[in-house]
């Protein structure tokens, strides 16, 4: 052997005492194995200890390792072919199915030294009864026997649960097999009706995996195109790149017939190709012929059979033996890459995992210091999701700070620019409110009263939405607070109820004032109706739009300055009532356009007023003595207006929408712009700022440590679940380092 593989061999040594130290029962492997003829007699080892290292997870495990699955039906010869590869009678027997559970099986070549004699030991040793070894076969079947009725009864049924054995002997060459239930169409015992199919099913769990080599056990002496083997092959194996196919029972064939062609796959194709074989019969089991007085029957037929001479590496048992070993060997090689990428993946996920459990700690001080961490990083997390700071954003979805932005703007914001204060006020509404302002006299102008008396009521509306917004920020801190719950946090149920607890509390304190800000918003402008607000639309500007509406021009509000004079030469054309003006009236709106000099002075109309008066008394006094008393009606409970509205009053109502609309515009956009700053201020912001503050001072106290530090009951079981498990995968990261450095030694 040169140096350099020396080197390599006391280095694989080496690391296999070390993990042998660690608790490991490593088979010894010798540095002379490296340069074997046969590098299974190294690779095939190791990968078994990863099976015996798997097998510990059970259900757990989602890494699939190489290995040999035997397919077959019942009565196809699949349990002669195993007892052959092994070289002892070890495998139940009957008419029936006899493999009820598929049997895991280990074959171990031993080494012979050279101070021990030629008689070698053989032994098997079950995975459920550790460090008991059986030395008579026999008692290996009847072990299996009875290991398959503790665990499904003697009444024929089946079970996905494994059975694994490992057989130490020199006669065997390294390989790992599962031997499976054999396919069955007529259910037996108590065997569900469906056996055929839940068989079907077993068998593809097994060889669907990559990893899988599928030895497809066929008799010679049925039509191989209808083999149920072949079939569930190529249902796994389209491309027959990882089947190897076994004709059995070549010396029962029909006379005249061989099996040349089905081994130089004329039939079916496979790229692996076929070794055909011969079995024992049932007499011969039944006188107790050994394997090895049959394998020597098996020699002789091949050679006593020409048609079979150019096909010696396609016939008999050790062909079998050779091939198998050497196809897993290659197949080991290939997938090692892709196995280690895998158990690294795992091993990260499980340290992650494992660090989301925490240290038991029993200290004050200990527990102290983990209840600051917790509340710490919750309140910086809180902060970082708010901020859009967070390291796990979605990109499928808005989520934190973008949420409330959302709330605001696209919700809010909008919402409100989308409300026509005048939507729900009809013209009668305007004109009955213009007439209970103006009380027993008649109107000469608009008045100031119903404007502001709508005014008032459009801005009341603004409350409830503004409110509204409070609460929908209000709800997205809570689902903030939720996201903030780390994996740590969830092993102390106690802890993490007073902090949902503590945070629903501060949430609320903070959304009290924001409430109250914003109702002090609403009555601050229903309070004061500030007409002279230079964007509002104003006396002037009012009458001149609803003159162009009525008279059907639309004019944009940019184009609407006009000269006094234009607007008079408006007014003169309609009745001279509408155009009348009080100096001394407390009114607004038309009274603040027109001048003394512009429309008629209240003292013309004074002096009309007293003529009319004068000629009324008059008649009334010569009519006293003529005409019967007169008998008014009783008017009606609910009075409505019962004139035809006249041109003025329509007037009116045109320069009241504009009012109304054009003030509810201000104020509308105050409230946009200050219920959101009210709300960050008073809620978000005071939260962000002081959540740590109020952990600390809520649940900082050594008195509560020992209460809130307590933890669930599963999180101890997962802990030490996952513990277990990482133990595994590290000890199956050392043994594919060992595989890559016996891989690379082959190379070399």
């Amino acid at each position: 052997m040169s140096s350099d593989k020396k080197s390599m061999a006391r280095g694989m040594a080496r690391m296999l005492s070390i993990i042998s130290a660690n608790g490991t029962t490593v088979p010894p492997l010798p540095a002379s194995s490296v340069s074997s003829p046969f590098l299974g007699q190294s690779v095939i080892p190791l990968v078994n200890k990863l099976q015996d290292i798997f097998s510990q997870l059970g259900s757990a495990s989602t890494i699939d390792l190489p290995q040999v699955a035997v397919v077959g039906s019942q009565s196809s010869g699949k349990s002669s072919v195993l007892e052959a590869l092994v070289g002892r009678d070890f495998l139940p027997r009957g008419q029936d199915i006899c493999t009820r559970r598929p049997l895991v099986l280990q074959l171990v070549q031993t080494v012979q030294k050279a101070d021990e004699s030629s008689e070698l030991i053989e032994w098997g040793e079950f995975l459920h009864l550790p460090g008991r070894r059986f030395s008579d076969f026999s008692a290996i079947r009847k072990e299996i026997q009875l290991e398959t009725d503790r665990e499904l009864g003697s009444n024929k049924g089946i079970s996905e649960k494994q059975l694994r054995l490992k057989i130490f002997s020199p006669h065997v060459l390294n390989m790992t097999m599962v031997d499976l239930p054999g396919i069955t169409k007529v259910p037996v015992g108590d065997q569900p009706s469906d056996i055929e199919a839940r068989v079907r099913s077993m068998i593809l769990s097994y060889i669907k995996h990559e990893t899988c080599i599928i030895l497809a056990v066929s008799p010679a002496n049925a039509d191989l195109a209808n083999s149920d083997a072949l079939q569930m092959a190529r249902i796994a194996d389209p491309d027959g790149s990882r089947t190897i196919g076994v004709i059995t029972k070549l010396d029962i064939m029909d006379r005249g017939t061989n099996a040349r062609n089905f081994l130089l796959g004329n039939v079916v194709p496979l790229r692996l190709g076929y070794v055909g074989v011969v079995n024992r019969s049932q007499e011969d089991i039944a006188t107790n012929r050994s394997i090895s007085e049959a394998l020597v029957y098996e020699e002789n037929f091949f050679r006593s059979r020409p048609v079979y001479h150019s096909l010696s590496e396609r016939c008999g048992v050790p062909q079998l033996a050779k091939k198998l070993n050497s196809i897993l060997v290659q197949h080991i090689r290939a997938i090692l890459p892709d196995l280690k990428a895998r158990i690294s993946t795992q091993i990260i996920m499980l340290q992650k995992e494992l660090a989301s459990y925490g240290e038991v700690t029993d200290s004050k001080s200990g527990q102290g210091a983990l209840l600051l961490n917790i509340i710490t990083k919750y309140s910086y997390g809180f902060q970082s999701i708010v901020d859009g700071k967070y390291e796990e954003w979605s990109t499928t979805e808005l989520s934190g700070g973008a949420r409330i932005h959302y709330i605001f703007q696209a919700i809010f914001v909008r919402s409100l620019e989308e409300v026509d204060p005048c939507e729900e006020l009809s013209d009668e509404d305007i004109r009955i409110a213009i007439h209970n302002s103006t009380g027993p006299r008649n109107a000469l102008f608009v008045p100031e009263v119903p404007f502001e008396l709508l005014v008032r009521r459009q801005i009341a509306r603004l409350l409830e939405p503004s409110l509204q917004c409070a609460r929908f920020i209000y709800d997205e801190l809570v689902k903030i607070s939720r996201r903030c719950e780390t994996l740590e946090l969830e092993r102390f149920p106690y802890l993490q109820r007073r902090i949902e607890e503590v945070v629903t509390s501060f949430l609320q304190e903070g959304l009290a004032p924001a409430e109250t800000m914003i109702s002090h918003l609403i009555e601050m402008e229903m309070d004061y109706i500030n007409t002279s607000h230079p964007n509002f639309v104003g006396g002037n500007k009012a009458v001149d739009i609803a003159l162009q509406e009525l008279r059907g021009v639309k004019v944009p509000m940019s184009d609407i300055a006009k000269t006094k004079v234009y607007m008079i030469s408006m007014l003169k054309r309609l009745p001279s009532s509408i155009s009348g003006n009080s100096a001394t009236g407390g009114s607004w709106g038309i009274t603040s356009i027109f001048s003394s000099s512009e429309v008629r002075t209240s003292n013309s109309i004074n002096r009309e007023l007293a003529v009319n008066r004068e000629y009324a008394e008059d008649v009334q006094g010569s009519a006293e003595h003529v005409f019967a008393t007169i008998q008014l009606h009783e008017p009606p409970a609910v009075l409505r207006s019962p004139d035809a509205q006249t041109e003025r009053e329509t007037l009116e109502i045109a320069v009241t929408r504009l009012l109304l609309k054009s003030y509810y515009d201000i104020v509308r956009k105050i409230i946009q712009d200050a219920v959101p700053k009210a709300i960050m201020h008073f809620l978000v912001n005071h939260v962000k700022r002081e959540l740590h503050s109020v952990f600390i001072r809520k649940l900082y106290r050594e008195s509560l440590f020992e209460e809130m530090m307590q933890e669930k009951e599963d999180v101890a079981v997962n802990r030490k679940h996952c513990k277990e498990i990482l133990w595994v995968l590290q000890q199956a990261a050392w043994f594919i380092v060992i595989l890559f450095a016996v891989s690379l030694s082959r190379n070399h």
